[in-house]
């Protein structure tokens, strides 16, 4: 041949792929049977049973058309078999009657308007016809990108059509899963933290897309090349979450993922190596990041709850695959369960503490009762309107996590109260030791500010805030919060710096490294509670050096808050609490509200991108040398005027402070420890 002859053919060859590559890109909407696909993605398709164990029970015909190369036929008979298998029958369902009903929130996400974590956007079309899988939504914040190709977004539109039987719904999910899978491909095969091949991303596709596969099962609108699509990148996710994951509470969720893969789809070739690794791995990191106590060692309530989840699914698909775990697995699972039903908040939400949010655990801890047969957890979640009184309670200490719960009683209007003694945590960490949140008549007073977000535009605004010591009730010295503390626990905080009774609660720790301070000092701080009346925090300040001391209170945004003299007010139609400090300390009042200059300071964030303004009550003083201040938080019920309240210091020791509370006609004679329980006295009069 030619030169001029061999050059043309080497353009031919090379305007023939150009064009199957354009081909497949620009009509992928068209690619729904086995031989579309195959046709514009053959090695896709072959790819599929490279991946398969053909000797696995049901798929002889499969096996024996590939072995001919009959790829298309292999394809069908891979469908067929599925159909017919007894894999995940817990996920398949039986498909509603075809109406032209309709639901406002999922036709909003079939305009392919998403909102993600409080924020909704619009994800552009690029010019090939896919999704922009990459869009940061409206604000240019990754983690939107990121929450995006988790797929929820199908879980809803699903959950759409098998209310209505609206056909528009179950198209929608076809050509959404058709899109992503093409347009995510050629697998990277490393780790990544782009939009769409990072860990937390791939191990949610996973759960989602598992249950779209079974539960459309029986639809003709799920087309077989989209079917076909799904098995192809399965392995490609097992893979990732087997190679690629993350600890804490990133493990938990990957290696769930990895046992979905083993548990719903047992035929790929690498099933029982993944289970091996998925058992080994989870139970070794459940180990190391659940202390004793039940509590998940970053010590954020919501990832607590991420990671409790994730082992509980663990559990369920391990029992899916007849894999037995170690009973170690199963208690820890009912330990994390009563974390949060000791912690729970008379009205149902959890903790708010370093990053998390402030949301509702009780139908958690409801159906955990019933299914773990935990009566207590009942009583606690539903204010003993079910279940069974706990034998302990209603305060609880967690000695591991450094956790104080105290309450008045069950009831929907009990006080309740979060004391952190613990460790910094082992991710998403606040520097927040020693912080205390109150809850009231079914109310919150004093509130950590929340974490904001973790990019975009409001993390650049308020996210170093959120992390800090000004964003949570603690004190400053010289203006500066708390340095990092250590990560874990190494042990149990000291039996005697806590102590439970039926009369009171008591806990105390100390603190002592903060930000670029100049010389020594160090922030003790003990909270008493006496039980259904009032709490005492003393904070003793040991300093080598004059100081200026700042006590943040922060208070809850619908609060009418008010300043009376040195006492400040927060107020609800419920009822009030009162910050009142004892002690002939005199004081600078500030009552910061929405402050963005010269620092941001007065803001609240329940839920990731929700913040508004709130007050913080901040109390400065001068001392010259170590000094402590004694403050008494005092509740009150409805519209009642405050109840008029007497309290003094009698004396101070070395190991703690005398004090006289005057309060609703009777009198306690009170010394609060600096550390040690056992100088505690508490006499009523």
């Amino acid at each position: 041949m030619s030169p001029k002859k061999t050059k043309n053919y080497l353009f031919l060859i090379l305007f023939l792929l150009v064009f199957q590559v354009s081909f497949a890109q620009q009509n992928w909407k068209d690619i729904t049977t086995v031989k579309d696909l195959y046709q514009s993605y053959p090695e896709t398709v072959k790819g599929i049973f490279d991946h398969l164990n053909l000797d696995h029970k049901g798929l002889e015909k499969v096996k024996e058309a590939s072995a001919k190369g009959d790829w298309e036929q292999a394809a069908n008979e891979l469908l067929a078999y599925y159909k017919t298998s007894q894999n995940a029958l817990g996920l398949r369902r039986a498909l509603p009657e075809v109406t032209s009903n309709s639901i406002a929130d999922a036709d909003t996400i079939l305009n392919d308007v998403f909102t993600i974590q409080n924020v909704k956007g619009k994800v552009p079309l690029l010019e090939n016809g896919h999704r922009d899988w990459y869009y940061k939504g409206p604000n240019n914040d990754k983690e939107w990108a990121w929450l995006s190709n988790r797929h929820s977004q199908l879980s809803n539109v699903m959950g759409a059509y098998f209310k209505t039987g609206n056909p528009k719904y179950a198209e929608y999910m076809d050509l959404f899963l058709r899109d992503f899978i093409l347009a995510s491909m050629p697998y990277p095969a490393e780790k990544g933290g782009e939009s769409i091949w990072r860990g937390l991303e791939v191990a949610a596709r996973v759960k989602n897309w598992s249950r779209v596969f079974y539960g459309m099962l029986e639809s003709d609108y799920i087309s077989p090349a989209t079917r076909l699509l799904i098995l192809s990148s399965l392995p490609d996710h097992a893979h990732y979450n087997r190679n690629f994951h993350g600890g804490n509470n990133w493990l938990t969720m990957e290696i769930s993922s990895l046992a979905t893969v083993v548990a719903y789809f047992p035929e790929y070739k690498a099933s029982s190596e993944w289970m091996d690794y998925a058992v080994e791995t989870m139970t070794e990191s459940m180990r190391g990041q659940v202390y004793p106590d039940g509590v998940q060692t970053e010590l954020s309530s919501h990832y607590h709850n991420v990671s409790m989840v994730s082992f509980e699914l663990f559990k369920t698909l391990c029992d899916e695959a007849g894999r037995e775990l170690p009973e170690y697995f199963n208690q820890t699972i009912e330990d994390m369960y009563w974390y949060i039903a000791r912690a729970i908040r008379p009205d149902g939400h959890r903790i708010l503490n370093n990053d998390g949010d402030r949301g509702s655990d009780r139908a958690t801890i409801l159906r955990a009762a019933n299914k773990y047969n935990h009566p207590e957890w009942a009583y606690l979640a539903s204010n003993g309107s079910q279940g069974e009184k706990p034998l302990e309670g209603p305060s609880y200490v967690l000695p591991w996590a450094g956790q104080l719960i105290s309450r008045s009683d069950y009831d929907s209007m009990a006080h309740w109260s979060f004391f952190d003694i613990g460790p910094w945590g082992s991710g998403h960490q606040h520097n927040d030791k020693l912080h205390l949140s109150v809850t009231a008549f079914g109310k919150d007073f004093l509130v950590d500010a929340g974490r904001f977000a973790y990019t975009g535009e409001v993390a650049t605004k308020f996210r170093p805030y959120a992390k800090s010591s000004k964003g949570h009730n603690l004190v400053l010295i010289d203006g500066k919060g708390q340095e990092d503390g250590p990560r874990l626990a190494e042990k149990p905080i000291e039996s005697n710096t806590v102590k439970i009774t039926n009369d009171y609660d008591f806990a105390s720790s100390s603190f002592g490294e903060f930000i670029d301070l100049k010389g020594q000092a160090n922030h003790n701080r003990s909270l008493f509670y006496v039980r259904g009346e009032f709490w005492v925090v003393v904070d003793k300040i040991a300093t080598d050096q004059a100081r200026s001391i700042s006590t943040l209170w922060h208070w809850h945004p619908d609060a009418e808050v008010n300043q009376y003299g040195n006492s400040v007010v927060g107020s609800y139609a419920e009822g009030s609490l009162e910050v009142m400090p004892v002690g002939n300390s005199s004081f600078d009042i500030q009552m910061v509200k929405g402050q963005e200059k010269p620092e941001i300071q007065g803001w609240y964030s329940p839920e990731y991108n929700l913040y508004e303004p709130n007050i913080a009550s901040i109390y400065t003083s001068d001392i010259a040398d170590s000094s402590t201040f004694v403050w008494l938080l005092i509740p009150s019920p409805g519209n009642a005027d405050r109840i008029v309240t007497r309290a003094k210091i009698v004396g101070e020791t070395k190991s703690g402070v005398k004090i006289e509370v005057n309060f609703k006609g009777d009198t306690w004679d009170l010394t609060v420890p600096f550390e040690e329980s056992e100088n505690i006295r508490f006499k009523k009069r």
